[in-house]
């Protein structure tokens, strides 16, 4: 994190980046809701504004006592060597200096950082996630999956693996393709596993069927405000958690725009080949997957390696978007795990690959070792307390929501009360 002896000289630059992130948050709730049927708009943006303030809320109250500070907090021994697995802070900021220093600002930042992550399981729940169901696993997200892999990530055991292996880095991830898109997007493919599809979105051959999205124009003036967010996401973050200095910010910011451009060229040209015409909404989750994948890589990268990021994020998101529907028979109606999860750990495999921090590969095994434990400690985590969670509250909204819409069915009302939306448009299997 960024030493307290630099916090003062960078406090307002960190500060206004960190007031920059909520677009990054109304980005991805436009983008969510565009890509919803007309019937279930509003259901969708209202339970992106509550996961956020849900997640806000919890991380103030328990989530940053699990994370802690820049402090390797509670620590375990194993091979002669600590190992710090959880933080050590306050319970709802009791005693926490709310100035000026790093660690302040740090807690803002994670602040808004957890309610993003939050509203990435919004996009692969639409149209079956109950309201009630959808907070309470946005609890469990803020309280415990993310604060502890991000406490990981920035000042535990990944983040000292360089130390414990003589690595020259540990895991590298300044601004969270791990620890806010991968987690975030991990958390969206169990929430779909658990749910389930959409009725009529699989036919009886088990062939997936289109059900796009009412507004595309919502989608991509979500995508342009995630630019915005992203460059608060990925200065600030350089700047607390990666010792950059306010000169390295105009990289930063070019290389973040130059994946996010990226992205969407890749996307255009993927769609544009394979079906004769471009996409909007595809291309839109290029776009975020670029920025998904940036998180990771913009402090680090050349801008011509961020322009590969970002054509290599979006290209994959393409056809993870298609193996994840065809092969794993999950719904995902806002394409979140391509966008988030597959975006994101791209993210990581180049930080290990490009820039500076490439060299001998042993950055790239730093690299692997995170993502071997996002994949194989927090999927499993993070679906069987959402399966505890169904257990106890079903998750899953009752078939007549389904009929009506989310609107109608659990808020009274439409997003669009002028208009008919509400037909009976799906297919009984």
């Amino acid at each position: 994190m960024m030493p307290e002896s630099a916090a003062g000289s960078a406090f307002a630059p960190v500060f206004l980046s960190v007031l920059l992130i909520p677009f990054a948050i109304a980005g991805l709730a436009l983008i969510n809701t565009g890509l919803n049927r007309s019937r279930s708009a509003a259901h969708a943006i209202l339970t992106c504004l509550t996961a956020a303030a849900a997640a806000m809320l919890v991380y103030f109250a328990v989530g940053f006592a699990v994370q802690g500070g820049s402090g390797p907090g509670h620590v375990f021994h194993f091979a002669g060597k600590s190992w710090a697995w959880i933080g050590d802070g306050p319970l709802f900021l009791r005693g926490f200096d709310l100035s000026t220093s790093g660690a302040s600002l740090s807690f803002l930042f994670q602040m808004f950082a957890v309610a993003l992550a939050a509203v990435i399981p919004a996009a692969s729940g639409a149209e079956r996630w109950r309201f009630a169901a959808c907070c309470v696993s946005t609890l469990v997200l803020a309280s415990w999956t993310y604060p502890l892999f991000s406490h990981w990530v920035l000042s535990g055991w990944l983040a000292q693996l360089g130390n414990s292996f003589g690595l020259p880095h540990g895991f590298a991830d300044p601004a969270g393709s791990g620890w806010i898109q991968s987690v975030g997007g991990l958390t969206a493919l169990s929430v779909s596993w658990i749910l389930g599809a959409r009725r009529g979105k699989f036919t009886s051959q088990g062939m997936p069927t289109a059900m796009p999205g009412h507004n595309a124009v919502i989608v991509m003036f979500g995508g342009m405000l995630t630019l915005l967010g992203w460059f608060g996401l990925n200065t600030a973050g350089a700047l607390l958690f990666a010792n950059a200095q306010v000169a390295d910010l105009v990289l930063v910011a070019a290389n973040t725009t130059l994946a996010a451009i990226s992205g969407l060229i890749a996307s255009l040209a993927v769609t544009r080949f394979r079906f004769g015409r471009p996409d909007a909404s595809l291309a839109a989750n290029g776009w975020v997957a670029g920025l998904a994948a940036s998180s990771a890589t913009s402090l680090y990268a050349k801008p011509a390696e961020a322009v590969l990021v970002g054509l290599v994020a979006g290209a994959l998101v393409m056809f993870s978007i298609e193996f994840v529907e065809l092969r794993m028979k999950v719904d995902d109606p806002g394409g979140a795990i391509s966008v988030h999860a597959a975006g994101g750990i791209w993210g990581l495999l180049a930080a290990g690959i490009f820039g500076r921090l490439a060299g001998d590969g042993s950055q790239f095994l730093a690299q692997l070792t995170g993502i071997a434990t996002l994949l194989g400690f927090v999927l499993p985590l993070t679906y069987s307390l959402n399966w505890l969670i169904n257990r106890l509250l079903p998750q899953r909204v009752a078939p007549e929501g389904e009929r009506q819409g989310m609107d109608l069915f659990e808020l009274g009302a439409g997003a669009y009360p002028d208009f008919v939306t509400h037909r009976e448009d799906f297919i009984h299997r």
